[in-house]
């Protein structure tokens, strides 16, 4: 059994994958919401053996040789576990949210680095290397998912409300009305 799992085609959002954010503790994390679709039996069943087996790993490492009745895992259902009239891209998936302390590496479906920030954005589609791990943090115990790497294999409609790149904003056939306020 491993806690490692690379998921199949998945979608992103709320992805901080080029500069960490703040948390409530003071840790700059790099983190990005899996949101995996219902009818990707294959990628839920490794993900839940793997919460599985970082159960049992926690069980002797974290917990003191018992499996927390609470035990919290980052699994959660998008009809159920978010507002639909929200977040309406949540219907229809299982969702997670994975964090790390280190800059996720991000390749394309080539497997080249991608460097330029917009191209990997809340909306895109691709895989993601996960690793599920027990934690023991200020009385909270259970299972969370680590973000390893990233690949992104196709664009999607940008979430959040912006468009992905500036260029898309902006159409080529402007003309300037103001050219003689120059002369």
């Amino acid at each position: 059994m491993s806690t490692k799992v690379v998921t199949k085609k998945v979608r992103f959002s709320f992805c901080h994958v080029w500069q960490p954010q703040e948390g409530d503790d003071g840790r700059k994390t790099y983190g990005v919401c899996v949101m995996i679709p219902k009818s990707d039996k294959e990628t839920v069943a490794k993900i839940k053996a793997a919460i599985e087996e970082a159960k049992q790993e926690g069980k002797t490492s974290k917990w003191g040789g018992k499996i927390p009745p609470n035990c919290k895992t980052p699994l959660r259902d998008g009809d159920t576990e978010r507002d639909l009239d929200i977040n309406p891209e949540f219907e229809g998936h299982w969702f997670l949210n994975a964090n790390s302390l280190r800059q996720p590496g991000i390749i394309d479906a080539d497997k080249e680095d991608i460097l330029d920030t917009t191209e990997f954005y809340s909306g895109c589609y691709g895989r993601a290397s996960l690793n599920f791990y027990a934690y023991d943090s200020k009385g909270s115990k259970g299972v969370a998912a680590g973000l390893n790497n990233l690949q992104k294999l196709s664009d999607g409609p940008a979430l959040g409300g912006g468009a992905s790149r500036a260029e898309d904003d902006f159409n080529d056939d402007f003309e300037d009305e103001d050219d003689d306020l120059l002369d």
